[in-house]
This record gives structure tokens, C-alpha cells and sequence, in this order.
């Protein structure tokens, strides 16, 4: 092949034909290196929970499902938008009940879970959130295809330092006491499936002082405390991906 290149080239005339004879035998041999690029893979996440998921008061793409999807995606992976399963006011059980209905039969590649916020206001007993946490977590596992480290459970924000409390009257001490007992119980269980941990409570604290972290309404989280959880997660998935 290369002497009948050479010899068409030299050939009287024929040096412009020669040229682009070579070149094109110089792209045949690169194309099947292109073609044989891996493809990107994608992603996909499942985030279970209440107002603290669906991102009460902020818009849809600031919440922090879709601000970890965005963040992921910078870092060169390829999520698609998340599928949400929330709602501002559910508690454990309005949670499982709406997993029912969704019908979600399909492996998620990453799920979060968050829950209990809704339990503790209303004033119900740990003792009954504890079964019901239990078993939602052991759902979103499945939901994971069983890759526990692919799970992600985050505590429970701390509303009593919020304005909203204070209007309410509520004793922050108290709330702040019983936020706590739930979060114990929710990481005893995640440690006991060795899914990932994350508490954002301590963060969430810290809107006593600086209420750029809450959204209007006095009581839920901005899009600024979303991204610091967001980031949190996002720093997660990169070391287990």
C-alpha cells in the first residue's frame, strides 16, 4: 500500500490526487479509535423525604437534589434531574405511604433519605419513629440495588432556632433536645446498615445568627444552606464513583 501511495504521488499530474489519497487513508486509521471511545455513563437519584427535599419556599432547581445533580454534573459525571419523593409536612409513615403509591420499581444509582422533622413536631414518641425510619431505609437500600454505600442519610435539621419557633413560642432548648434523640436514633440505624451519614444539623444551627440560611418564611432552609448540602454529598459520590 505505501509503495502504490508513493508511486501515486510521484506520478506526473497526479500529485494533488496523490495528497488526498493519503490523507484519507491517514483518517480511515484514526476513525476506529474514535469509535471505540467509551461512552459516559449515566446516573441516577432517588431523594425520599418532606419539606427539607422538595425545598419548601426556594424553586425547584435551587433545592438541594437538584443543586447536587448540577454539582455532580460539573465534576464531569452525567445525572439525570432526580426523582423526587417528598412533600412539605410528612412524617415516616406519609413517606412509606407515597412510595407505595409512586410505585418505584427501578434501581436508583444513588438515594437520600431524610425524614422525621414532621414526626418530632407534631410530638410524636422516638420510639415510633424508630420502626418506621428502620423500614424506609431499608427500602431506599433496595431502591440503591443494595449498594448500602450508595445511600445517604441525612440528619435532622434544627427549626427551633428559627423565627418561626420563636413565634410559635416554642422552647428552643426542648426542640433542640428531641432533634437530637431523633438524629441519635437515625444514625444508630444508618451505622447498623453501613450506609453514608451526614449530619447537617450543626449547620442548620448556625441560622440563629445568620438567617441568610433560611428561606422567607422564617422556618426552611435558603438555597445557600442547600448548597453546603449539596456539597457535602456531591464530595461522597466522587470518592465511591
Amino acid at each position: 500500500m505505501r509503495q502504490q501511495l508513493i508511486t501515486i504521488f510521484n506520478s506526473p499530474g497526479r500529485a494533488s490526487y496523490g495528497l488526498l489519497v493519503i490523507l484519507i487513508f491517514m483518517a480511515a486509521m484514526k476513525q476506529p479509535l474514535m469509535n471505540n471511545e467509551p461512552a459516559k455513563k449515566s446516573h441516577s437519584l432517588l431523594a425520599l423525604g418532606d419539606s427539607y427535599t422538595i425545598g419548601e419556599q426556594v424553586e425547584n432547581r435551587l433545592n438541594f437534589p437538584n443543586q447536587l445533580v448540577g454539582l455532580l454534573n460539573q465534576k464531569g459525571f452525567d445525572f439525570s434531574l432526580p426523582e423526587i419523593v417528598a412533600k412539605t409536612g410528612w412524617t415516616t409513615d406519609e413517606l412509606q405511604g407515597a412510595i407505595k403509591e409512586a410505585n418505584l420499581d427501578k434501581n436508583y444509582d444513588f438515594v437520600t433519605l431524610l425524614i422525621g422533622v414532621n414526626n418530632q413536631y407534631r410530638g410524636r414518641p422516638v420510639n415510633d419513629y424508630t420502626p418506621e425510619f428502620e423500614a424506609l431505609l431499608e427500602q431506599a437500600i433496595q431502591f440503591a440495588g443494595n449498594h448500602t454505600d450508595h445511600v445517604i442519610v441525612l440528619s435532622i435539621p434544627d427549626w427551633g432556632v428559627t423565627p418561626f419557633a420563636g413565634v410559635q413560642g416554642r422552647d428552643r432548648q426542648q426542640v433542640a433536645k428531641e432533634i437530637d434523640t431523633y438524629n441519635e436514633a437515625n444514625r444508630r440505624i444508618a451505622d447498623r446498615y453501613h450506609v453514608h451519614y451526614i449530619d447537617i444539623t450543626a449547620w442548620t444551627r448556625e441560622a440563629a445568627t445568620d438567617h441568610s440560611l433560611l428561606a422567607t418564611d422564617g422556618l426552611h432552609p435558603s438555597a445557600k444552606e442547600y448548597k453546603r448540602w449539596a456539597e457535602k454529598i456531591t464530595a461522597w459520590i466522587d470518592t465511591v464513583e
